[in-house]
């Protein structure tokens, strides 16, 4: 809203012509939803609590878990409301990137706040039932998938990008693309939710995950970069370095509430939500396979929980003490604090490795 009425206020002012440098708005975007986040932050608590809107604990989990039950739950709304809002103000309103991402982002929010309106309002313990919550993510990513494959206006929009190899470019037909896209945003979305166990543990990768793929962004949607790249140029596409930049301003004053010990945790709706953004985002710029690798903690979740069940179900035994893998570590006495910044390290590791793969191709 703000980058049209500046674009309109141009004619009159020159200075105004600072809102059409992509950078500069990226910038903006990180600040108002950090502002708003921050601001917002201390009202929602008392409200979620005020409500009894409040967490519970798995009696089987580890016994520091114990004294987190009723520590108000759902704070996912404020990041989404922040990310919203800011990329509403900065972003360009006439790009059908900014719209898909901001509405798949917005659909599983909804899933997972009927999620937790189930679970901790309504007191159902199964929460949204497992058969309509994939249902639902189906239809969400599904739609997501058609619209990208048959809005594409370059071959290179729907090609899957193999890092580190300059001119692998694998064309994709439509039922292969819509698959491939369905399985990273369900399955990106799903990840981030299961690794949402400990006081920051998701949303600082997420940060850091989001901030990388609007780097992405950027230099896919700038020509010079995207040519000195080798990676395909797609017309438009760096406006969603304005979502990206709103996504980690939000996370990161979202984490000012959430860092240990949790003042209050974001729930179905935060994580479901911003997994599937995502996932969305590395779709549209073409770098799923680089997300599985700056994601690598959430995979390394999801693959804990996916081995632990077949272990169980096929032999009677477990592999972890606990999944997912985070409960695992704790179980084994590591204190939650250092089981967090590792897996933050891990992650700033593992994004450095992804961002290389720009450069080393």
């Amino acid at each position: 809203m703000l980058f049209h009425l500046a674009d309109y206020l141009e004619k009159y002012y020159s200075g105004f012509n600072v809102f059409g440098y992509l950078t500069f708005r990226a910038i903006l975007g990180v600040l108002t939803a950090l502002v708003i986040s921050l601001l917002v932050g201390p009202a929602m608590i008392r409200k979620l609590s005020t409500y009894k809107i409040g967490q519970t604990v798995r009696n089987d989990g580890p016994q520091s878990h114990f004294s987190k039950a009723g520590t108000p739950t759902m704070g996912g709304a404020l990041i989404l409301v922040a990310v919203a809002i800011s990329t509403l103000l900065w972003a360009d309103l006439t790009n059908r990137h900014t719209w898909v991402v901001l509405a798949v982002t917005l659909v599983f929010g909804v899933i997972g706040w009927v999620d937790d309106y189930k679970k901790l309002i309504k007191r159902d313990s199964r929460g949204l039932i497992a058969r309509y919550k994939y249902f639902w993510q189906s239809v969400g990513a599904l739609a997501a998938a058609f619209f990208l494959f048959y809005t594409a206006k370059l071959p290179g929009e729907t090609a899957l990008i193999v890092p580190l190899f300059k001119t692998v470019a694998i064309p994709l037909s439509a039922p292969i693309f819509i698959l491939l896209a369905y399985f990273v945003i369900v399955g990106t979305s799903n990840a981030v939710n299961l690794t949402d166990g400990l006081d920051g543990l998701a949303i600082m990768p997420t940060v850091m995950v989001g901030g990388a793929l609007g780097i992405f962004a950027y230099v896919a949607g700038h020509k010079a970069f995207a040519t000195y790249l080798a990676i395909p140029h797609i017309p438009g596409i760096g406006e969603l370095a304005i979502f990206c930049g709103a996504l980690v301003g939000a996370g990161l004053g979202f984490l000012w509430f959430n860092t240990y010990p949790a003042q209050v945790f974001m729930g179905d709706v935060g994580a479901l939500a911003l997994g599937a953004a995502l996932g969305v985002v590395a779709v549209m710029v073409r770098q799923e396979l680089v997300l599985f690798i700056m994601g690598g903690v959430f995979v390394m979740e999801t693959v804990s929980v996916i081995l632990q069940v077949a272990s169980f179900k096929l032999t009677g035994k477990r592999i972890f003490r606990m999944a997912p893998i985070h409960h695992h570590f704790e179980l084994k006495g590591w204190p939650e604090p250092r089981v967090i910044v590792r897996f933050w390290i891990i992650t700033v590791i593992l994004v450095l490795v992804g961002l290389a793969t720009l450069k080393i191709r």
